[in-house]
């Protein structure tokens, strides 16, 4: 993770919000101390909610799992 100082933050804005805009994270140093971390934002309920959905149903649900997934005479088959 990239440090800067306030001062460099200041003078160098918009090189550093897109460094952030990139899914870099920056953290920011007064007098040698972070006293802040810029992120990009997380992703909003609604973003979460909707990728839930589209994978809702996407699953395979095996009765019993142990068991081989297709018949084993089929192996040959396919070689």
């Amino acid at each position: 993770m990239e440090e800067v100082k306030v001062t460099e933050l200041r003078q160098n804005l918009p090189e550093y919000l897109a460094k952030v805009r990139r899914g870099q994270r920056v953290r920011v140093t007064s007098r040698g101390k972070v006293v802040a971390e810029l992120a990009p934002p997380s992703a909003s309920r609604e973003e979460v909610e909707a990728a839930r959905a589209r994978l809702r149903g996407s699953v395979l649900k095996y009765d019993k799992p142990t068991e081989p997934v297709i018949d084993p005479g089929e192996w040959d088959a396919n070689k």
